[in-house]
C-alpha cells in the first residue's frame, strides 16, 4: 500500500446489521482521484443502483479521509461526506467537517467508510482501531447534536480520545438542509447529508484510534510540513496578494474580522432586504466581544483554531456558552436572516441551529421568508399559528424550528417542506424572496457585491456551495497569478477566476486538509503537491497534475449530474433575491443578472464544455481522463 493510505475501507450494510473490510481501489484509481471528495464520488457512482435517490437505503453514504489527513500537514483534518444531493436531486453531495473525527478514523485504520442500507431501528457505528459494533440508539434517538455526543462517549467510557459525528432532530426528520455535527464546533451539511444519515436510521458514528499514518519519505515530509505551515503564517510584500484567510480568522473566528464583512455590506441580514443593517450589526458585533471569553478551539494538528466557544459574560444569556464555527455565515443564516440584533441572542440561536442539527443557510433561509412576509403584511399571525414573525423575534425563531423538526404548526407544514416548495405553497410573493441556489442554501453571506463569488455558488458542481470563490473578496491567490483583488461587479475577468480557482478548491477537497490551510496561502499549490509525492511515493507528483486532478473534479461533477438528468436551464434556477440590485450599500443599483448568461457561457468555455449544452467535449473527458458514457 501507498504511504498516505491505511489501505481499507469500511463497508457497513445496516439492512442487514453487518460490515466487512475492503481494500482500497488500485494505485492508478488512487492517483487519478486521490481521497476525500474524488475517491468518494468515483465509489458513488461506481457503487449505486441507475435513478437512486439520495434518501434510497442502497443509496450510499460515504465519510471519507484523505492520504494528509492525521499526519503532520497543517490542518490535517478534513472529513469528506460524499452522498447523492437531497436538495438538488441531479447533483452529488460534498459536506466537510473538521475536529478530530477524520483523524482518528485514519489513525484506526481506514480511509474511509461506506454505508449502505437502513436499520430496522436506530443504530450507532461504533469504530474502535479494529473493532466495530453496530449498537442500539433508541435512547440517544430525539438528543440533540450536543448531548447525542456527550451521552454516547460517555456509554463508551472515554470523554477525551473519541470524536462523536451525529444527527440532531434534523437529520431524524430528514429535513431540507439536515447535517451532521462532530467535535461541537464542526459539521458538514451541504446536499441535506444528515437527512441521508436520518434515512438510514443511523444516529452517529463513534470512533477512536491509536495507529499513525505510514508515510513513504517521513523525514522530509515532516520537514516540509513544517515550512507549509510557516507559510500559512508569512506577511505578504507589496504584490503578493493578501493575507491568507486562515490568518483572518485565527485564533477566535469572525469576533475580530466582522467588520469587513459589514463594511462590504455582505453581511446577510433581514433576508437580503437591508445591506446597512448588516453593517450596523457587524460594528456591535465586535464590540460586544471584547466583553465575551473566547476559547480557540483546534482541529487536530492545526494552528489556526478559527472555531471557537463564546461564552457570554452578561445580559439575559449570561453564563452561557456557545459553540461556534469560524466564519460568521452561519450566524447571517441563523440570526441574521431574521433581523436578530442582540449579539448574544444571535450566537445563542445559532448554537440552536447546531444543535437540532440543521444548516442555518436552509433553516434561516427559510425564516427569512417567512419573516419578510410576515412584515410586509403577506402573513398574518392566521397564517403563522399565532406567532408574530416580526424582525428580531428570537423566541419566534425558536419555535419556529421546533415545528419544522416536529412536523407541526407553520414551521412543520410549510417551512420543513424546503426552500423551493416552501416558497411556491406561499406564493408568488414567497418565490420572489425566496433565497436559494437549484433548491439549496448559500454559504451565506450577502454575494451581491462579490460577483464571483456569487457565480462561484452558481456554478458549482455538488449543488450549490463553497467551490470556485474567485477573487473578489476575502484573498487572492498568488499561485494562480491573482495578487489583487478582482475589481468589483463587473463581469470581465470572473469566469476566468471562478475556473481556475474552483480547480484548485477540488483539488485540496481530495487530500484531506482544511481549506484554511491553503486557501490564499503563496506557495500552498507546490506545498500540497509535494506532500502528495513525499507521503505516496509518486516522486514526479507536482503542482501541474494536481491541477489536473481539480480540473477532473470538476467535470466528475458535471458528469455525474448530466447522467442524473441536469438540463442546462438549471443552470439559472436561482431566486430572484440574489439577482436584483440592492437599493443601498456598495452593490446598489447594481445587478448581476444582465450578464449573467454571458458569464456562464465563458465559465463553459474555460472549463471546455460545449456552450449550448454544457456537456464536456470528448477532447476535455479525454484530457482529464474520465471514460464516462453520457
Amino acid at each position: 500500500m501507498k504511504g498516505g493510505y491505511a489501505g481499507k475501507l469500511l463497508r457497513v450494510n445496516l439492512t442487514k446489521g453487518k460490515f466487512e473490510n475492503s481494500e482500497l481501489p488500485n494505485e492508478d484509481i488512487l492517483r487519478k482521484y486521490i481521497g476525500g471528495i474524488g475517491l468518494g464520488m468515483r465509489l458513488l457512482i461506481d457503487e449505486s443502483p441507475e435513478g437512486v435517490k439520495a434518501t434510497d437505503p442502497e443509496a450510499p453514504l460515504l465519510l471519507m479521509t484523505g492520504p494528509l489527513t492525521g499526519t503532520s500537514a497543517p490542518s490535517s483534518s478534513n472529513l469528506a461526506v460524499v452522498s447523492f444531493n437531497f436538495n438538488t436531486p441531479y447533483a452529488v453531495a460534498t459536506g466537510h467537517t473538521h475536529g478530530y473525527w477524520a483523524a482518528y478514523l485514519k489513525h484506526a485504520g481506514y480511509d474511509g467508510i461506506v454505508i449502505t442500507g437502513k436499520a430496522e431501528k436506530p443504530v450507532y457505528l461504533w469504530v474502535d482501531d479494529d473493532k466495530v459494533e453496530i449498537r442500539d440508539a433508541t435512547k440517544v434517538w430525539g438528543q440533540d447534536t450536543r448531548e447525542t455526543e456527550r451521552l454516547i462517549k460517555r456509554e463508551l467510557g472515554d470523554e477525551e480520545k473519541i470524536s462523536v459525528a451525529c444527527i440532531g432532530p434534523a437529520g431524524e426528520a430528514m429535513l431540507p438542509g439536515a447535517s451532521i455535527k462532530n467535535d461541537r464546533n464542526h459539521g458538514a451539511s451541504k446536499g441535506s447529508v444528515g437527512a441521508v444519515m436520518g434515512s438510514k436510521n443511523l444516529k452517529a458514528v463513534a470512533v477512536r484510534g491509536s495507529g499513525i499514518v505510514e508515510l513513504n519519505q517521513a523525514l522530509e515530509f515532516g520537514e516540509l510540513t513544517q515550512n507549509w505551515d510557516k507559510a500559512i503564517w508569512a506577511e505578504r510584500k507589496p504584490g503578493e496578494g493578501a493575507p491568507a484567510v486562515g490568518t483572518i480568522l485565527a485564533k477566535g473566528g469572525i469576533t475580530r474580522a466582522y467588520s469587513y464583512v459589514g463594511e462590504s455590506h455582505m453581511l446577510a441580514g433581514k433576508n437580503l432586504s437591508d445591506p446597512l443593517w448588516g453593517e450596523d450589526f457587524s460594528k456591535r458585533f465586535v464590540k460586544a466581544a471584547e466583553d465575551f471569553t473566547i476559547i480557540p478551539k483546534e482541529s487536530y494538528n492545526c494552528s489556526i483554531s478559527c472555531a471557537y466557544d463564546c461564552k457570554i459574560n452578561s445580559g439575559k444569556f449570561a453564563g452561557f456558552t456557545a459553540s461556534m464555527c469560524g466564519g460568521g455565515e452561519n450566524m447571517e443564516g441563523a440570526a441574521g436572516m431574521v433581523g436578530i440584533d442582540d449579539p448574544s441572542e444571535a450566537l445563542a440561536l445559532t448554537d440552536y441551529f447546531d444543535g437540532m442539527g440543521i444548516d442555518s443557510s436552509v433553516g434561516g433561509a427559510l425564516m427569512g421568508m417567512a419573516f419578510e412576509l410576515y412584515e410586509r403584511g403577506i402573513l398574518s399571525k392566521e397564517d403563522t399559528g399565532g406567532l408574530e414573525l416580526n424582525w428580531g423575534n428570537y423566541e419566534a425563531a425558536v419555535e419556529l424550528l421546533d415545528q419544522m423538526c416536529t412536523g407541526e404548526g407553520f414551521g412543520g407544514e410549510v417551512l420543513a417542506k424546503g426552500l423551493k416548495e416552501a416558497a411556491k405553497l406561499l406564493g408568488k410573493e414567497a418565490e420572489a424572496c425566496v433565497l436559494h441556489i437549484r433548491g439549496g442554501g448559500i454559504n451565506m453571506h450577502d454575494w451581491r457585491p462579490a460577483w464571483s463569488v456569487l457565480l462561484g455558488q452558481i456554478v458549482a458542481g455538488a449543488g450549490v456551495c463553497w467551490q470556485g470563490p474567485g477573487v473578489d473578496a476575502w484573498t487572492t491567490d498568488p499561485d494562480l497569478g491573482y495578487t489583487e483583488f478582482g475589481e468589483p461587479m463587473v463581469p470581465e475577468g470572473k469566469a476566468e477566476a471562478v475556473a481556475k480557482t474552483q480547480m484548485k478548491k477540488l483539488w485540496e477537497d481530495t487530500l484531506g486538509v482544511c481549506w484554511f490551510a491553503l486557501w490564499g496561502v503563496k506557495g500552498g499549490l507546490d506545498y500540497a503537491s509535494e506532500a502528495i509525492a513525499l507521503s505516496t511515493g509518486w516522486s514526479d507528483f507536482n503542482r501541474d497534475e494536481a491541477m489536473l486532478v481539480g480540473e477532473r473534479m470538476v467535470n466528475l461533477q458535471r458528469v455525474i449530474a448530466l447522467k442524473r438528468g441536469f438540463k442546462p436551464e438549471d443552470e439559472f434556477d436561482i431566486s430572484d433575491r440574489l439577482l436584483e440590485a440592492p437599493s443601498v450599500g456598495r452593490a446598489a443599483g447594481k445587478s448581476i443578472k444582465p450578464h449573467l448568461r454571458n458569464m456562464v457561457t465563458e465559465y463553459y468555455e474555460e472549463m471546455g464544455w460545449q456552450t449550448d449544452t454544457g456537456r464536456p467535449t470528448k477532447e476535455t473527458l479525454k484530457k482529464v481522463g474520465l471514460q464516462l458514457d453520457l
